[in-house]
């Protein structure tokens, strides 16, 4: 009977400290997704003066090949960062207009893998913000976007996933 009790009461406290770890560990995947948009902001800096190049074409190029550093691989940022996902989230890269032969600018995202799981916050950067990572919450990604709505419908999902 008492060892009974003792593990009704380590259930209770697991049933409560669990939904804290689960917003502690999206939180700090938040605050990662931020500062590894910083990261590739500075290695998106440092790869146009250094090869003189303009930006890079895709986010690859600012990962290492394991040999020296390169226009192809230029050894700036982890190669998980360079992959496009890290940490929960999924960084998309898309390069600007290309005027001669350089890339002038890039769109930079951070969407969270599994949304309300891993993060609930998009957060995007474009050079001509002036180094701002704009966020956007889950629920108005939502609401102004139609394929999300329609992807949250397809999945059995309620409009209203997240609940913080």
């Amino acid at each position: 009977m008492e060892l009974m009790i003792v593990i009704a009461i380590i259930l209770i406290l697991a049933a409560i400290e669990i939904p804290n770890l689960m917003r502690a560990r999206m939180a700090a995947n938040q605050a990662a997704a931020v500062e590894n948009l910083r990261a590739i902001e500075t290695a998106e800096i440092t790869y146009s003066v250094t090869y003189n190049h303009g930006y890079t074409s895709t986010l690859s190029q600012l990962g290492s090949s394991g040999g020296p550093s390169s226009l192809q691989a230029a050894d700036l940022i982890d190669g998980a960062l360079a992959g496009g996902l890290k940490g929960g989230y999924s960084y998309l890269y898309v390069p600007g207009p290309v005027v001669d032969g350089k890339v002038e600018t890039y769109n930079l995202k951070a969407v969270p893998s599994l949304p309300c799981a891993t993060g609930v916050e998009y957060y995007s950067m474009d050079p001509s913000s002036q180094s701002a990572v704009l966020t956007q919450s889950y629920s108005a990604v939502v609401e102004q976007n139609f394929f999300a709505q329609v992807l949250i419908g397809s999945m059995g999902r309620a409009q209203t996933l997240c609940s913080q």
